[in-house]
């Protein structure tokens, strides 16, 4: 594959690459540049999770990356997630592992990493130490929303500030080229590019993808970034929090219509319209058009083929919400399909996630 269908593999649908210099010297010096994503394991898996930043890794691992899908264990466990209890977390993993697989990120083409393999080195907490040490508790108190926290917030466990060393450190314990993620994950990843130098490490080219909005149109409250537009972004994304406005990687496909169905849509209204985002950020990426199947009363079926075509149908009015909605979730429902099908196959840590959050 020639350097140009690399690059453009990289970088397509991405939000912010840094930098795109650094990236074209790493990709015409290295056949198999190395990358990761880390996760947190917290319970069911969501659509952005999946179908954004898990379609981006397949296009780095199709670019040639040798790519590493970390799972945070000792980072959840840190941030309270599944009750802070490690045995419930390493279920999450597993299953978070499952929701990858089904959608072809195999153990043969990526390689799957927990947290715990890597802190039993003592070089690894030397390496944290160090990261510290040329940190301030102001940097990294301003990297804590990568755990989800506002940077407002108040009294913070000890914990809470060992999260961010720790991330940063992860990137350089495994030698990686380039930091992968949400713009969530931004901070993080500029203090890891601005303390490289310092500690002699590779600087870490950063590549972050858009984060999918939640349905419902809400925001959770706190300030998540010094940008506003990235704080918006943040705020709004799908997430627990608002669990309506999430679609899980498992929901049945009569759920996920009653979601789009319910969701926020203003009519003529592109920016800030969940439903256009998801017809952005997920159908056209994965499926190339969106077949939006309507009575012949209202035009009658229709293919759209790019996001500008469905963006100047909707702004004109020619497209209904209700119709919008529609198709977007029938586009999901088809994207699902491997999902679905996985998991009809293999239901054990499915199962074993739910019956644990049935029990807490």
């Amino acid at each position: 594959m020639d350097l140009e269908k690399r690059y453009e593999l990289c970088v397509r649908n991405l939000q912010e690459v840094i930098t795109p210099g650094e990236l074209k010297t790493l990709l015409e010096t290295t056949e198999h540049p190395r990358g990761y994503v880390g996760f947190e394991c917290s319970g069911l898996m969501h659509i952005g999770t999946a179908l954004v930043v898990g379609r981006k890794m397949l296009d780095w691992v199709e670019a040639g990356f040798k790519f590493t899908i970390f799972l945070a264990d000792w980072h959840s466990w840190i941030n309270n997630k599944l009750g802070g209890i490690l045995e419930n977390i390493r279920i999450g993993g597993e299953y978070f592992k499952d929701c990858f697989k089904a959608l072809g990120l195999t153990e043969d083409r990526v390689r799957y990493l927990w947290a715990s393999e890597i802190v039993d080195d003592s070089d690894y907490w030397a390496i944290v130490v160090r990261v510290m040490k040329n940190s301030t508790l102001r940097r990294i108190k301003r990297a804590l929303p990568i755990m989800g926290r506002s940077l407002d917030v108040g009294d913070v466990e000890a914990a809470w500030l060992l999260y961010p060393a720790m991330q940063a450190s992860d990137i350089f314990a495994m030698k990686l080229d380039c930091a992968c993620g949400g713009m969530d994950q931004r901070k993080v990843h500029m203090l890891a590019r601005d303390v490289a130098p310092k500690l002699g490490f590779k600087t870490p080219v950063c590549l972050h993808s858009p984060l999918l909005p939640g349905l419902r149109g809400e925001a959770v409250s706190g300030v998540f970034d010094e940008d506003e537009a990235v704080n918006r972004s943040i705020r709004t994304k799908m997430s627990k929090s608002i669990a309506q406005g999430a679609i899980w990687v498992n929901d049945e496909p009569d759920v996920i219509r009653e979601k789009y169905r319910m969701a926020y849509c203003p009519p003529r209204q592109a920016e800030g319209n969940p439903v256009m985002e998801h017809a952005r950020l997920i159908v056209f990426p994965h499926l190339g058009v969106l077949d939006i199947d309507r009575p012949s009363r209202y035009g009658g079926p229709i293919t759209v083929e790019s996001y500008a075509e469905l963006e100047k149908l909707y702004i004109s009015g020619e497209l209904h919400p209700l119709d919008l909605k529609n198709a977007v979730a029938e586009a999901v429902i088809k994207i699902l399909e491997p999902v679905r099908r996985y998991f009809k196959n293999h239901p054990e840590n499915l199962e074993r996630l739910r019956e644990l959050q049935i029990t807490r």
